[in-house]
């Protein structure tokens, strides 16, 4: 099919170039003392830096990203609620390493469970919550393998709601980025509780152990890990000036060394790279012609806001072209595939998006499609 070619580098030029302007240059990522780890943009889910991400690892208590998630996604859709009262189990309250000190025979909100998971590592109120959602923690474990699949994490398997060793139990930096990144966006009025430092049960005040909420305040989460044979882990997020990051760092050897870690990647990509949007959603980058349709043009454009990740120093001297279909014909329905546009900035393709109908276009009456079919054919001789 023919194409129609439209250049539209002052659609998204930002600040004029100068006219000798400086090369891209960008160091090497930093070396972190980790077995894993990785740095994606959360809004673009582009991979900045990464080492051995796809490595399946024991995630040790970053499961429980997992665990809250799957309690999101079932408040999300009215299945559960904050106010519920959990049963608490003597499975749960026998359960050992970090917890909340939940008691056996009581009831806890799930609100309480939620912040006794994400920042209190609670055991106890991971299995409390799997049982409450799937009856028992093995039914649950189906459901955290049934999301993974859903999220594409294909190097993860889980047999528990906790990250406690296990058999055929792990995960890489890379699903766990992509995890962190779906919590994030998804469940936005949830992601709060990830950078609450502190939270108090049953007299028991338990700080947050993610040690970058004090250091960095432009951190807002996630969790921690940690057991023998999973080493230190941590998954953390920071947004700086719209640009949001998301790290994964895996098997460094003290609680020190995973925050210093995380926070070598955070302060490179966000010294380096940004996320940049390009076009909002709903806005028009062309009217184009269509044939034998009830009117001569349609409006396309983009049905979410496109969004890319750069290189700092090239973000004045992105272009984009518009890749139209020339051929368009009625009837068109609105989000029809028309075209596509590619960006990019110093010979680097920084996308391919497709562009779409933001409007429907029936067809014409019987001499508008015959006239149209007409001059379409001539217009093709030549």
């Amino acid at each position: 099919m023919k194409k129609l070619l439209v250049i539209l580098s002052a659609v998204i030029s930002f600040v004029s170039t100068p006219l000798l302007a400086a090369p891209s240059l960008i160091p090497a990522p930093p070396q972190l003392s980790a077995s894993s780890y990785i740095l994606m943009d959360a809004y673009t889910g582009d991979i900045l830096v990464e080492k051995n991400a796809d490595q399946a690892y024991p995630p040790a208590s970053l499961t429980k990203l997992m665990t809250a998630y799957i309690v999101e996604y079932e408040l999300a859709r009215g299945n559960l609620a904050m106010t519920d009262q959990v049963s608490v189990s003597e499975k749960a309250w026998r359960m050992g390493g970090s917890r909340m000190f939940i008691r056996e025979g009581t009831k806890v909100g799930l609100e309480d469970l939620m912040r006794g998971i994400i920042i209190q590592s609670g055991n106890d109120a991971s299995v409390a919550a799997a049982e409450h959602v799937a009856g028992s923690e093995s039914a649950f474990a189906d459901l955290m393998n049934q999301h993974a699949q859903l999220l594409g994490m294909k190097n993860s398997h889980f047999m528990n709601a906790t990250g406690l060793p296990a058999e055929q139990h792990y995960s890489s930096a890379h699903d766990l980025a992509l995890l962190s990144r779906a919590t994030i966006l998804q469940f936005p009025e949830n992601y709060t509780m990830y950078s609450e430092k502190s939270f108090t049960y049953n007299d028991i005040r338990q700080p947050n152990r993610n040690k970058l909420l004090w250091r960095d305040k432009t951190v807002d989460g996630l969790k921690t890990g940690h057991t023998e044979e999973a080493g230190y882990c941590l998954a953390a997020s920071a947004v700086r000036n719209g640009t949001r990051l998301i790290t994964v760092v895996m098997g460094t050897n003290s609680d020190e060394a995973r925050a210093a870690e995380s926070q070598k990647l955070l302060n490179y990509g966000f010294r380096y790279y940004e996320t940049r949007k390009l076009y909002s959603a709903g806005q028009v980058l062309n009217n184009a012609r269509v044939w034998g349709g009830s009117q001569d043009t349609v409006k396309v454009g983009f049905v979410e806001d496109v969004l890319v990740t750069m290189p700092r120093q090239q973000a004045d001297s992105v272009a984009a072209t518009l890749d139209m279909n020339t051929e368009i014909e009625a009837p068109i329905a609105p989000g029809d595939v028309l075209g596509k546009v590619i960006v990019a900035a110093d010979g680097n393709v920084l996308l391919e998006r497709a562009v779409v109908a933001l409007e429907p276009v029936e067809e014409g009456g019987f001499f508008k499609r015959l006239f149209d079919t007409i001059k379409l054919f001539f217009m093709n001789l030549f």
